[in-house]
């Protein structure tokens, strides 16, 4: 065997060894899924390690076996294997997760709720509402100049309200 490239014993190893591995490892996952994926890490382990290549075909075959069995092994003891769980049908579509939104909402209404009435009247009515300082000046019979002068204290203090709250900066 001396004098073969790496390449070359591993297509050696596989040929001799990988139907013999591939149904064993079959055998002890059960889920065909994963059985490609353990002989195919068995084989690159074996290849990152020429000493392995080099044996005798009866020592790499239970050195191959040996470290297929650890890597199932070590895949049912994982987190992830423990946590996923295969579907007969992939989901149709995923659905938005509107946590973050509803957290929000409830931070801004918080912090809304600490203005002023006529602060929070004015804030809503610009920008949840969309009105200009013309028409929330005429809707609430006040000066231009009030709504404009409510607005920005307003915001000033919905922002304030926010940065306690941890919002912005």
């Amino acid at each position: 065997m001396k004098g073969r490239s790496a390449d070359e014993l591993l297509a050696t190893l596989y040929r001799e060894h990988g139907d013999a591995l591939t149904r064993y490892v079959r055998h002890l996952t059960q889920n065909g899924q994963s059985v490609d994926d353990v002989v195919q890490e068995t084989m690159v382990r074996a290849w990152q390690r020429p000493a392995v290549l080099e044996r005798t075909p009866d020592g790499a075959r239970a050195w191959l076996f040996t470290v297929a069995r650890n890597l199932v092994v070590d895949d049912a003891r994982s987190a992830r294997h423990r946590h996923e769980y295969g579907m007969e049908q992939p989901v149709d579509r995923a659905e938005f997760d509107h946590t973050n939104a509803v957290l929000d909402r409830i931070v801004v209404a918080d912090a809304l709720a600490s203005l002023t009435p006529d602060h929070r009247r004015v804030v809503v009515d610009a920008y949840w509402l969309g009105h200009t300082v013309p028409e929330i000046a005429r809707r609430h019979d006040i000066p231009e100049g009030t709504a404009k002068s409510r607005l920005h204290y307003g915001l000033r203090a919905l922002r304030l309200a926010l940065q306690e709250r941890g919002v912005t900066r």
